[in-house]
């Protein structure tokens, strides 16, 4: 055994890798609704890991990734957090503003009631309010507190300890207050979420294997028979008839393929392939003809999604009812919406539903229809291959230069320090580039890996580096750690859900839990919200808190050390 452990002490990236691993593999466990998530299940395996003594990874390679963690988080959030500042969502901001400083004044609360020091308080806001980043920024405002270097190690070891002893719950606890409020309101969420789809023009109870109807695309094909409505006439009638909203794509006579023109005439015996929205084509019914799946050699004609991102201030904010409604005939033929994602997350495609800066649209056409849509809409999003590293390290040079900026707080000086500086330098990066696509470019699978893993290896560096001095904090320090990390998840949401209510008049149950499991930060709690609703009506809501929270949370670390030192 002691081979192992020395290999381990020799080679501490083994011991890195091995806990990440692990730690993932750990996350996977699900109680309920509850799973512990790959970085809680990281931090750990590497508190365990670090029983074996002498086990030390460089405080630069733990920099880094939480810089390039940090970085990513601002780039993936800054346009949703920008597109949030207008009018009609300022009650949903300060509703998620209220939240973060609700929790930061319940954790110094029972912090300097309980006695805690910085490093546990910081590790108490870390876990209890569900935001791991918090984590690093207070590690780096230690660092700022001139300390000797075994006082600033045990702080820090204290933010590990208090983090990993407060998430659980404070994963759990968002899950629990959706069911909780939704049974003292006597909420049926699926009903109420069931009418937020319908009144953003969606569709009633959805049964199994049945979906939105606007959010999917689909190409039939047609034979034009003696009754149908189309016989004798033209492309133009047809498309016309329903709003441009079915598109002629090709047209087979006598086996022949016909060379696509607005005024072709139409005949007995034509064979149409259609592309539209499917809500379109139960409204079609048989007038189009007959409905065939035999099409021979003729299905030799290919279509398109692509992934488009918003930057067009014009249409921030409308929905696509308005869009559809604003946009020209010939701007809208032959593209369709097959999907909307926000900050990772699927938004249903419903007449309702706002486009906002920044949101990836799939559209569903041929390539010449999608070329002049994508000139309208924005740009296509980079491929997985295309990231612009020239944007992306001046971003992090500028971050960590922003990080030098300080101030003072009760007589401390403490500078924004680099996980700061990356958030704010991504944030606006992100921003910048739905207003200069060209620039900036990273693709948002890699930007989310780089997060994930820079968050990972960020806190299976802390919990290797801890130690055995972590086992005896959390000996001395568990219990009274539990019980304020529930006060510090629960107090703030039961506080801000009773002023949602009341005074913000946020009155949709859907909205309401989407706020307060979005101003949390609280993605368990999501998805035990989604789980019940059986749809995504309440998406909006949760990825403009989130963003919110996200930052101003992130922003607690500094402040929380500054005041409990």
């Amino acid at each position: 055994m002691e081979i192992i452990y020395e290999q381990l002490r020799n080679f501490p990236f083994i011991s890195l890798f091995l806990a990440l691993g692990l730690g993932f593999l750990l996350g996977k466990f699900k109680m309920g609704k509850f799973q512990l998530g790959g970085i809680a299940g990281t931090l750990i395996v590497g508190v365990l890991l670090g029983q074996v003594g002498g086990i030390h990874v460089s405080d630069e390679v733990k920099s880094i990734f939480f810089a390039l963690f940090i970085f990513m988080v601002g780039y993936l959030g800054g346009p949703q957090f920008f597109a949030s500042l207008k009018p009609s969502a300022i009650k949903y901001l300060v509703a998620a503003f209220g939240m973060t400083v609700l929790g930061l004044l319940t954790v110094l609360g029972l912090s300097m009631w309980a006695g805690l020091d910085a490093g546990l308080a910081a590790g108490l806001a870390a876990g209890g309010l569900t935001q791991s980043a918090i984590i690093g920024t207070a590690g780096n405002a230690i660092d700022q507190l001139g300390l000797v270097a075994a006082e600033a190690e045990t702080l820090k070891t204290n933010v590990a300890v208090g983090y990993s002893i407060t998430y659980i719950f404070g994963s759990i606890g968002p899950i629990l207050m959706v069911s909780f409020i939704a049974i003292v309101m006597k909420w049926d969420i699926r009903e109420e979420a069931i009418k937020l789809a319908a009144k953003l023009g969606g569709v009633g109870e959805l049964g199994e294997g049945e979906f939105n109807p606007l959010s999917r695309v689909s190409t039939r094909a047609f034979r034009i028979t003696i009754n149908s409505k189309f016989k004798k006439k033209t492309i133009r009638d047809l498309e016309d008839v329903y709003n441009a909203d079915l598109t002629i794509e090709k047209i087979i006579r006598a086996d022949q393929n016909i060379v696509l023109d607005s005024a072709f005439q139409l005949a007995e015996g034509d064979i149409l392939f259609v592309s539209g929205l499917i809500s379109v084509f139960a409204k079609a019914g048989t007038h189009i003809g007959e409905e065939i799946s035999e099409f021979g050699d003729h299905m030799d004609f290919t279509e398109e999604v692509r992934r488009v991102i918003v930057t067009n201030k014009k249409i921030h904010g409308l929905t696509i009812a308005q869009i559809h409604h604003k946009a020209k005939v010939s701007q809208r033929h032959g593209v369709y919406i097959s999907g909307i994602s926000r900050m990772a997350k699927p938004l249903a495609a419903l007449k309702g539903t706002e486009i906002h800066i920044g949101d990836e649209i799939d559209l569903v056409g041929r390539k010449k229809d999608l070329d002049r849509a994508q000139k309208l809409i924005g740009y296509k999003a980079p491929s997985i291959t295309a990231t612009e590293f020239v944007t992306f390290s001046l971003g992090m040079v500028i971050g960590y230069l922003i990080g030098e900026i300080g101030f003072s707080i009760n007589g401390t000086h403490v500078t924004l320090g680099s996980g700061l500086g990356c958030l704010v330098s991504g944030l606006t990066i992100g921003y910048f580039r739905t207003r200069h696509p060209k620039i900036g470019a990273i693709n948002t699978g890699a930007a989310e890996f780089l997060q994930s893993f820079g968050l990972a290896v960020f806190v299976g560096v802390i919990g290797l580096n801890a130690g055995k001095p972590a086992i005896s904090a959390i000996k001395e320090h568990g219990a009274i750690l539990l019980v304020l990390g529930i006060g510090v998840t629960m107090i703030p949401m039961i506080v801000q859900t009773f002023l949602n209510y009341k005074i913000f008049k946020i009155k949709n149950p859907i909205e309401l839990l989407g706020v307060l499991t979005g101003s949390k930060s609280a993605n368990p709690g999501y998805a035990a919200l989604l789980e019940k609703a059986g749809n995504s009506s309440g998406t909006p809501t949760f990825t403009m808190t989130y963003a919110v929270a996200n930052i101003f949370l992130t922003l607690w670390g500094p402040i929380i050390i500054a005041i409990m030192s």
